[in-house]
């Protein structure tokens, strides 16, 4: 069979200038799919050599030490600039996996029980077998507060590697990751909300309430303004930071609001679009550089504001989030939160308590062994039951190969130690934990899955 045609995308395609050959290879960059992974481990890489180096007093200064104050008078909120990125920042973020969550249960794999089923199992199997391994570990231990950290996975590291692999993993298997990762971010939250909230203001919970409410009445009615509703989820941002539960619970809840409901029918949306494009074929002058004329681009508008209306608010805020998300919130998220003294030039004690904190091993055996058990396990008797079926085109291979990338916990882990814990030895050994865990869950899970035999075409 004949390979595709590759059409031009423009006239630049066919006639480069010196620009566009200049530039060509940063935008193949940020196309690739595990660029934003790359950026993250070189972001989490600069924040270690950062932390031990001679200039790591000036890490602790400006991202625990400096204060920024927004507001004014009672509404006024000073806090350090690293609480900024956890709080606000990655407020953001949770409103993508809540959008992601949205998407998924209504039109993606977590809509069939069936294709569910699996990544289901397997998401509980790598949540409750990482946490019952770090309890083990550190039971009866300060650091027990930290059963949460090993239960995460980052699915932007995940797919990162997974993506590595190319045509050696059936699509499929993405699939099953993205579902895999998307329920285990569901139950992280969970634990967040209701596990690291020490205490709840029910008034400022109540003002969010109303106003959570109020965004759903506008849902109801058909308002599909995005702006609307962000305008309104920073409000119930600062409200939910105010009542004492952590303000990124906020971006979920916002999310849920937003509008999943396309205004014009798909019949009504292609059938518009044939009539246009007949017009702008009606009017050519058969030249293909010709100048457009204005019933030609009077159609070209009218398809685009047609394709704007056909897509949903949910799918477009989160097509507009992931390039922020991917390359600006969770590098700058890697570089506040990754840097880890690991040697203290001369405080040789103070490193050592570090290495021998049951924090740090109860991460790397909860990710190692309990992650891939966890997932791989649950999924296997899953499918034995009859409850979940394989990925199509998969096998238990890919799956194990997954079960192995869950164990990168980077991002949310790193978030989770966070809240855990008050000691800061337990707090970095457990970082340190997270970082070398996800470094061999990643390597051991490229290895299983680039050594794959190659699925065949079907």
């Amino acid at each position: 069979m004949a390979g595709p045609i590759d059409i031009p995308k423009s006239d630049r395609d066919l006639h480069p200038t010196a620009a566009d050959r200049l530039l060509s290879p940063f935008h193949r960059f940020m196309k690739f799919e595990a660029a934003g992974g790359v950026l993250l481990i070189l972001c989490a890489l600069g924040a270690m050599i950062w932390a031990n180096s001679g200039w790591a007093t000036s890490y602790n200064e400006l991202f625990y030490q400096s204060m920024v104050t927004v507001g004014f008078g009672d509404w006024a909120l000073s806090k350090p600039f690293i609480l900024w990125i956890n709080d606000l920042l990655m407020a953001v973020f949770f409103l993508l996996v809540g959008l992601e969550i949205k998407r998924e249960v209504l039109v993606g794999e977590l809509r069939s029980p069936k294709k569910a089923a699996l990544p289901i199992a397997a998401a509980i199997g790598g949540m409750a077998i990482p946490g019952l391994v770090y309890a083990l570990v550190n039971m009866g231990q300060e650091s027990m507060n930290g059963w949460g950290v090993p239960m995460a996975t980052d699915i932007a590291f995940a797919l990162g590697v997974l993506a590595l692999c190319g045509s050696r993993v059936p699509l499929s298997v993405r699939v099953f990751l993205t579902s895999l990762a998307i329920v285990d971010d569901l139950g992280a939250l969970m634990v967040i909300a209701i596990f690291y909230t020490e205490e709840i203001g029910l008034d400022y919970l109540g003002y969010a309430g109303g106003l959570l409410v109020l965004m759903a009445i506008l849902n109801a009615i058909g308002v599909r303004r995005v702006l609307v509703y962000m305008l309104l989820g920073l409000v119930v941002w600062y409200f939910v930071l105010k009542s004492g539960v952590h303000a990124t619970i906020a971006g979920v809840m916002i999310a849920m609001t937003i509008p999943a409901k396309t205004r014009v029918d798909q019949a009504r949306y292609s059938g518009f679009v044939r009539s246009m494009l007949d017009r702008f074929d009606g009017d050519s002058k058969g030249s293909e550089r010709a100048w457009t004329t204005g019933k030609q681009q009077s159609a070209v508008l009218a398809i685009e504001d047609a394709g704007h209306k056909v897509e949903t608010p949910v799918r477009r805020l989160e097509h507009s989030l992931i390039p922020w998300v991917a390359f600006l919130i969770l590098p700058v998220f890697a570089l506040a939160n990754a840097g880890v003294p690991i040697s203290g030039g001369g405080e040789e004690e103070a490193a050592g308590s570090v290495w021998s904190s049951r924090a740090l091993w109860g991460v790397v055996l909860g990710l190692l062994v309990g992650k891939p058990v966890g997932v791989f396990g649950f999924a296997w008797v899953a499918n034995k039951m009859g409850i979940g079926v394989l990925p199509e085109g998969a096998s238990w291979r890919h799956v194990f190969g997954a079960a192995w990338l869950s164990g990168i916990g980077f991002t949310m882990a790193l978030f989770i130690a966070n809240l855990a814990f008050r000691s800061a030895t337990d707090l970095d050994a457990a970082k340190l934990g997270v970082l070398g865990a996800s470094v061999v869950a990643g390597i051991v899970g490229f290895a299983i899955l680039i050594t794959a035999p190659k699925p065949q075409p079907s």
